[in-house]
């Protein structure tokens, strides 16, 4: 599938460009409704089954229109409704509903009685308002039978731009969009809506995404596996980078977690830099881990002094105090890429500045979850995809907003989400494991932006490696079987 991701305005530019290279506005409909019925007969396997097809205003219900066409003469029974007045549409979608030889019966709900299918054309992805009466009406009633549901473009009543739902939306079992998804087929509450998505080609060419630059990826490994890193034949320990994890002395398990994951993800050498009362904890936890007890004034920093200790962890199990927060100081005066996790934001709640001032950017990954990314940013006004934006551009920094549709944004205004990690992710230690792989990859030399979304991923697909049942321990174990099947 397609990395590019256009909002709906990117869509629109990219339809007139489309046409300016001499492709009609009718071709394009024709081609989309095609599509909506290949998958209609796919979603049935086959077999003509009673269907209904709900028409909005405008080129969504065009689609919906040419659909029930192809439909028809493919031998379907095939009931069409129209939200208003068909002989009001205009443009496209005109052209398409004068394609249309049969019946056009009103939008009730009577429409879906004994449907087995029923084709969601009503609102594309550029609503912008809450549903209300008769539309509101018949996208509740799609749900309240037992017909299977494909969706055109988005579900109906949903915010194409953010995937919020604007009243409420059906639940699709296949929903259909062309040449490039919208950011609703991966963002919550949206994408809980969408089923399985289909991208269909529909003759755009590539070429008018030149201009259109758009910032939004889905992430996976086309994006950076040319950079992601390899061991060399004539290569050393030392070469593949020396991580530095500052671990707490109550908390052990977090940094210990974190530890495994980097040195399973490729770090050459991790040091876990500790108080002395938890050395022993550390030491014993696992043979290849360097211990580094820290003793006296300004001990982290002293660590800092040897080049090769190259990419940074602060936070997890930390736990917050004046330990943390001169670790974190330090380490970002001294010019290195890192991670910064966990107690970080509690540590530095309300205190950007005093990370900055330091020297945050763009080698740092901030990896927060929603209640963390509140404490250090306050209440951002917007969307999740307008808060990490904000937030990066803020900071200076790569800012990883975990979740269901987990976020990797850059100060330049890029954003990747990440759209594989399964829910059993939702464990103790989970987040500690994704700041290790980040951790690692920093340290083999990857720019902290391709490192984000790296050990985003991997993070995703170890855990569906794992599948039900996985707790965080299992994920670092899971790296070389994904290493191995997506040839990393």
């Amino acid at each position: 599938m397609a990395l590019e991701i256009l909002t709906v305005s990117q869509m629109y530019e990219a339809d007139r460009a489309a046409m300016d290279t001499g492709i009609s506005g009718p071709a394009l409909m024709e081609r989309a409704g095609m599509a909506v019925a290949r998958e209609a007969i796919a979603l049935c396997d086959g077999r003509p089954q009673p269907t209904a097809i709900l028409c909005g205003p405008g080129n969504n219900g065009g689609d919906g229109f040419v659909a029930a066409r192809h439909l028809a003469a493919a031998g379907w029974p095939v009931r069409l409704g129209q939200l208003g007045d068909a002989t009001s549409l205009q443009g496209d979608a005109a052209w398409a509903a004068g394609t249309w030889n049969g019946t056009v019966e009103s939008a009730t709900p009577a429409l879906f009685h004994g449907a087995f299918l029923i084709i969601d054309a009503l609102f594309g992805a550029g609503l912008n308002r809450p549903l209300d009466g008769v539309a509101l009406e018949m996208v509740r009633a799609m749900g309240q039978g037992h017909a299977r549901v494909l969706a055109v473009d988005v579900p109906s009543g949903v915010s194409g731009d953010d995937g919020a739902l604007l009243g409420t939306a059906p639940m699709a079992d296949v929903t259909v969009s062309f040449f490039r998804p919208k950011p609703a087929h991966y963002l919550y509450p949206a994408r809980a809506h969408r089923g399985r998505l289909v991208i269909a080609d529909i003759g755009i060419p590539e070429k008018v995404l030149g201009p259109i630059a758009p910032p939004l990826a889905a992430n996976g490994p086309a994006l950076w596996r040319h950079v992601f890193p390899r061991p060399r034949p004539t290569g050393h320990k030392y070469g593949r980078g020396h991580a530095l994890i500052l671990g707490g002395s109550v908390m052990t398990g977090a940094a210990r977690l974190a530890a495994r994951a980097a040195l399973r993800a490729g770090a050459g050498l991790v040091t876990l830099a500790c108080e002395p009362s938890a050395q022993l904890v550390y030491s014993l936890s696992m043979p290849s881990l360097i211990v580094q007890p820290l003793e006296g004034q300004g001990a982290f920093a002293r660590l800092l002094s040897d080049p090769r200790r190259n990419a940074l962890l602060l936070g997890p199990g930390s736990g917050p105090g004046p330990l943390l927060r001169n670790a974190t100081l330090a380490a970002l005066v001294s010019g290195r890429s890192g991670v910064l996790d966990a107690d970080i934001f509690s540590e530095f709640a309300g205190d950007l500045a005093s990370l900055r001032r330091a020297g945050l950017d763009e080698r740092w990954v901030l990896t927060p979850h929603g209640g963390e990314f509140a404490r250090l940013f306050g209440d951002l006004p917007g969307s999740r995809l307008e808060k990490a934006r904000r937030a990066a551009a803020e900071s200076g920094a790569i800012i990883l907003l975990k979740g269901p549709d987990t976020l990797i944004a850059h100060p330049d205004g890029r954003i990747r989400i990440n759209h594989d990690a399964p829910p059993d992710l939702a464990t103790a230690g989970s987040g500690d494991v994704l700041a290790g792989l980040i951790l690692a990859l920093l340290a083999q030399g990857m720019d902290a932006f391709d490192a984000a979304s790296a050990g985003a991923w991997l993070h995703g697909a170890a855990g569906q490696f794992c599948g039900r049942g996985l707790i965080a321990d299992d994920l670092p174990e899971a790296i070389p079987a994904v290493l191995r099947q997506y040839d990393l």
